[in-house]
């Protein structure tokens, strides 16, 4: 892990946004970085909205080139790995004062009921990948999260998971194991469901993709958060927002029920 610096997530915010004024006070373009730094123009829009940091002599290059006269060299002393990209800092602030958390999930063990193994597994197989300290960092930061099935006052947890999702054996069957181990203790919370969606459907509401769906300020406000290949984003807005819950409710009926999904936990861990 790193012991350096321990800026926050909002550092590589920070830099990004001073990368940019720099770059823009300099008329210099980003794909002219690109060329000078080895990175290619995505990878410097990336830094300037902080969603990845900056990596061996890019800082050192884009100072000069951009007559910062050091300042770019000094922030980037605090753009650390947090273990938080900047995209995600926005649904972590809902999460956290959330009421309910209600999460659909088809191909991995959700991240709140991952274990640490499990979870430098998943960082483990990032593309492009990760270094060795933004892994430890995410998993830290992962854990941490989970801190809120304890917060007082409790939220209401929810998931409806995919059986493939307990029996993808990433970091191997011994670390899968163990997660499905701790995932039946998880269930045990009294404010905490898992449902576990049968493999033989022949009708299915969540052909859409993973989902997570939030219930805010006393649950007088309703929120949904995607993530994909091409983007992350939250719909906020009536008649989408009902929409997607309606989904989840249907996921929810067709899934086994809470007493059925733990056996069928309890069986997939003494099978590995």
């Amino acid at each position: 892990m790193n012991k350096g610096n321990t800026g926050g997530p909002g550092a590589a915010k920070a830099f990004g946004r001073l990368l940019r004024f720099y770059r823009e006070r300099a008329k210099v373009s980003q794909d002219l970085v690109g060329k000078e730094t080895g990175y290619s123009k995505s990878q410097v829009a990336m830094i300037e909205s902080g969603q990845r940091r900056p990596r061996g002599r890019f800082v050192e290059i884009v100072d000069p080139l951009l007559g910062a006269q050091g300042a770019l060299l000094e922030i980037a002393d605090e753009v650390t790995a947090s273990g938080v990209a900047a995209w995600f800092e926005d649904y972590l602030e809902e999460e956290a004062k959330a009421a309910g958390i209600h999460k659909y999930e088809n191909h991995v063990i959700p991240g709140l009921l991952q274990t640490e193994e499990y979870a430098r597994a998943v960082f483990d197989s990032a593309v492009p990948a990760l270094e060795e300290d933004e892994i430890e960092a995410s998993v830290v930061a992962r854990l941490a999260r989970q801190q809120v099935f304890f917060r007082k006052p409790a939220p209401f947890v929810t998931f409806v998971l995919e059986k493939a999702a307990l029996t993808k054996p990433l970091g191997g069957k011994d670390v899968l194991r163990k997660n499905l181990i701790y995932m039946r203790e998880c269930a045990d919370l009294r404010n905490v469901t898992i449902q576990i969606m049968p493999e033989n459907r022949k009708t299915h509401a969540g052909l859409n993709g993973p989902f997570t769906l939030l219930e805010t300020e006393g649950r007088r406000r309703q929120l949904v958060y995607v993530e994909g290949q091409g983007g992350r984003y939250f719909l906020s807005e009536q008649p989408d927002v009902g929409d997607v819950f309606a989904r989840y409710s249907t996921l929810r009926a067709q899934a086994l029920t809470p007493e059925d999904s733990v056996r069928l936990i309890e069986q997939v861990a003494r099978e590995l």
